[in-house]
Formats: structure tokens, C-alpha cells, sequence
């Protein structure tokens, strides 16, 4: 059985960054991936340009990839109505094939340990865990999880979300279309859900959708879905009308559950994903990702050099959590609600069209400030 100091299970953004971070601290890591890098993953791939100061301190070369640089938003509702505003703080346009795989090859290169294998279970023994893989077992004096959304881990572990009922599903799919302006991310309402578009660092251009189970199941898969209900929106019409899909077949995920989860579960702090999962119309899930990473490394750090104690250490590992990122999950709580209410949706749109500057606003309240 390997001992080790710090395990990471999942080889995500927030996953990653906390295993640079901690290594270029002084610390030994292994983290545990299910799957081989590079792969591609349901997500928006708009990455807040919050993050960049702190990706620039931990030497991760965000430049070498020529992100997008997105500053503008379109929003349009289900009849058609739009608005254009410039985003207050602006995004990075980039796919999570390339991105993911940078911050995997910047952790090996900081010596991390990268093992394929998938994790079955975590459990906490008084004063250390150990950690269950499909080929062996692992001791650890602290473990992190940043295994997504949803997992059978969250179900060892007993968490209460994975009780609550889970009605999302979400479909990602790259198309190639010359009009599509670089600097733009596009949120547009249907029935029952919304879709983003924004371009990446290769000129694909990411559609990333969210809807209810309720609304996919009565068409069964995506094609459909797309023909029935996204192209009644007139501004989704007209994209899947002319662009080209790139994919074979969309990505899907299902079982998605907006409830609320914890930051520390059984003495395993979460990360991203694994501790909150935010409404992918805010588009922000990488950058909470990147940063909550960063904040359970600085508490693990200040754990080890001050010795105190492991409830201390979590207990402040929560309270920053909640400071930081509580108040973007609230107001991207309401505004589903408000979008995913047609009526609601137009009267909102309404209001923003004759008080453009409300939306940079709203916008600014599901995202931080950069990342020092």
C-alpha cells in the first residue's frame, strides 16, 4: 500500500491547479484521472478572465494556446427579442481538449504524479484516508476530490445532493462557421433550457447547451432536439442552418442537480464542481474551479506550517468557500428562474433593452475580481 501526503482524485481544472500549486509549495502529489489526456468535455469553455494573474503566478501559459478574447454578449429570449452589451471583465474563448491538457502537462512538469486509474472509493480512517483505485489502495493524510458534477464517489460518500432529484441535462458540440465574430459569447433562451455559443483557440466554435430531461426526453437525442426546439429561436436557427458540425456526435451529460453541496465531506475538501455547481448561464464554472483550488491549497499549506488542527483547517476551508463564491451562486439561482420563465424572460428582457447597463451589472455578480 503507497503512502503519500496528498491525494487528488480527478484530473479536472480545479484538480490540476491544486496539484501545481501544492507541488510548486514543496509538496509531493499524486492524482488520480479515470481517463487518458487530452479529451474533450461538456462545458461552455469560456473562461473568466479573472483567473489570469493567479494561472501567470503558477506559470501555466494560457498565451501559448491564443485564446479568444471574448468581451461582448448577445442574449436573446425564446421569441427573439436581443440585446448586445460588453461583459465588464471579459473571457477567454478556449476548448477544455486544449485546456485541460495544458495544466496537465505544467502539473507533470512541476513533478506531480499523475496516475490513470479510477478511484472506488475514499475513506476516512481517524487520521488519514485511504483511497480505493480499480488496481490498488493508496494511504493519504489529506485527500481532495475534484471528481465533477456527479459521481459514485458523492454516493460512498453519503452526500445529501445525490438523494435530491437531478432533472438537467446538458449537450456540447463544436461547429465551424466563418461569421461568427471571435470576440462574442451568445446566451440564448428555448423552451425549457438555454444554449451558449463562443468560439475557441482553434475556430471551432462551441454550442453548449442546458436543458430539463423533461423537455429532451419527448425527442429522445440531439438532432431532434435541435430541429424541434432550439431552432425556435430565430438566432439558433439561423447558426445550426448554416454552420457545420464538427463532432460525430454531441457530447451529453446527464443526472445534472443544482442543490446545494458542501465544501468539506468527510474530511475530503471539494473543489469545483464536486463543492457547487453553478448555472452555466453565469459562465464562470472554470474560473470557480480554478480558484477554489486555490484556496484549499493555501489552507492545506497554512495547516502544514502551523500545525493547526484538521477542523480548523476545514473550517476555514468552508468559510472562504462561502464568502467567495456563495453570493454568485444565489444570484445565478434566481436568474434560472427568471430565464426559464418565459413570461419572466421577456419582461427581463424588456427592462435590460431599455436599461442596457443593468446587464453588465448582473453579469459582474457571477464574477470576481482578478485573481491575485
Amino acid at each position: 500500500m503507497s503512502k503519500n501526503r496528498i491525494i487528488i482524485v480527478g484530473g479536472g481544472l480545479a484538480g490540476l491547479t491544486a496539484a501545481i500549486h501544492l507541488a510548486q509549495k514543496g509538496q509531493k502529489i499524486t492524482l488520480f484521472e479515470k481517463d487518458s489526456f487530452p479529451h474533450h468535455k461538456v462545458c461552455g469553455e469560456y473562461l473568466s478572465r479573472e483567473v489570469k494573474p493567479y494561472l501567470d503566478d503558477l506559470g501555466v501559459p494560457l498565451n501559448e494556446l491564443q485564446p479568444k478574447i471574448i468581451d461582448k454578449l448577445l442574449y436573446s429570449t425564446p421569441s427573439g427579442r436581443s440585446v448586445n452589451v460588453d461583459l465588464p471583465l471579459g473571457a477567454f474563448g478556449v476548448s477544455r481538449y486544449a485546456l485541460d491538457n495544458l495544466f496537465y502537462e505544467t502539473a507533470k512538469a512541476n513533478g506531480v504524479e499523475v496516475i490513470q486509474e479510477k478511484v472506488l472509493e475514499i475513506k476516512y480512517l481517524k487520521d488519514h484516508f485511504k483511497v480505493i483505485t480499480s488496481e490498488e489502495e493508496y494511504l493519504a493524510e489529506f485527500v481532495l476530490g475534484s471528481f465533477g458534477k456527479r459521481s459514485l464517489l458523492d454516493k460512498n460518500l453519503e452526500r445529501k445532493f445525490f438523494k435530491e432529484p437531478a432533472p438537467w441535462m446538458a449537450v456540447k458540440s463544436h461547429y465551424r462557421l466563418k461569421d461568427f465574430p471571435d470576440d462574442l459569447v451568445a446566451l440564448h433562451n428555448f423552451k425549457g433550457g438555454y444554449c451558449g455559443l463562443s468560439r475557441t483557440e482553434n475556430g471551432d466554435i462551441n454550442m453548449c447547451y442546458l436543458a430539463t430531461y423533461e423537455s429532451f426526453k419527448q425527442h429522445k437525442d440531439p438532432e431532434k432536439f435541435n430541429e424541434k426546439v432550439l431552432r425556435k429561436n430565430k438566432f439558433l436557427d439561423n447558426f445550426l442552418a448554416e454552420a457545420s458540425p464538427v463532432f460525430e456526435q454531441p457530447l451529453t451529460i446527464a443526472q445534472i442537480s443544482f442543490s446545494k453541496k458542501e465544501a468539506v465531506e468527510d474530511h475530503v475538501l471539494m473543489l469545483g464542481d464536486a463543492a457547487g455547481l453553478i448555472h452555466p448561464l453565469c459562465g464562470n464554472g472554470m474560473a470557480i474551479a480554478i480558484h477554489s483550488a486555490k484556496i484549499a491549497s493555501e489552507e492545506i499549506l497554512g495547516h502544514i506550517e502551523t500545525a493547526n488542527s484538521r477542523e480548523e483547517m476545514e473550517l476555514a476551508y468552508r468559510q472562504r468557500w462561502e464568502k467567495t463564491f456563495s453570493g454568485r451562486f444565489s444570484t445565478a439561482g434566481w436568474l434560472q428562474k427568471i430565464l426559464l420563465r418565459e413570461k419572466l424572460a421577456e419582461v427581463s428582457q424588456a427592462l435590460i433593452s431599455g436599461f442596457p447597463f443593468l446587464l453588465p451589472k448582473i453579469i459582474k455578480q457571477t464574477h470576481g475580481e482578478p485573481i491575485e
